[in-house]
């Protein structure tokens, strides 16, 4: 009985691992998500400028003007590209904590299949008693009814 105690201690302890680990891959795909989600706003508001210069283009614009567009572009394509790291990072981060979380996993129904197959392996020597005890008294009582 001791195994099986050590075994669902086992088991709690990687139902917890499991679980904080899932907890990390969530907070981590959330992460990722959001990084998208500034990636395309970015992406929007930066097409969105480009267009704003061509029409201001058509329409006739200042050198000045034009300089300010350039540049304001300019930071924008440095956000994008920094947003993108940041994308990339958040997708490491998230793949890391998903293999972590997919082992821990692998780690608990380990344990469990271990549980179970001590269970049934307790189970069979038991039952081996009962069968024994049972045939024991069977021999008894056919011995007792010969005299």
């Amino acid at each position: 009985m001791a195994q099986a105690s050590a075994l669902d201690t086992l088991i709690d302890l990687a139902q917890r691992d499991s679980d904080d680990a899932a907890k990390r891959l969530g907070v981590a795909l959330k992460l990722v998500e959001e990084a998208e989600q500034k990636l395309e706003m970015l992406t929007g508001y930066r097409d969105e400028y480009a267009r704003k210069l061509d029409a201001a283009q058509v329409a006739g614009i200042t050198p000045f003007a034009y300089h300010n567009f350039v540049a304001f572009i300019g930071k924008l394509d440095n956000a994008l590209n920094g947003q993108r790291e940041v994308l990339k990072h958040a997708q490491y981060k998230a793949n890391t904590e998903r293999a972590t979380w997919q082992e821990s996993e692998r780690k608990r129904l380990s344990y469990r299949t271990l549980n179970e197959r001590a269970a049934s392996e307790a189970l069979k020597i038991q039952n081996k008693r009962d069968q024994k005890m049972m045939d024991d008294h069977a021999a008894r009582g056919a011995r007792y009814k010969q005299r």
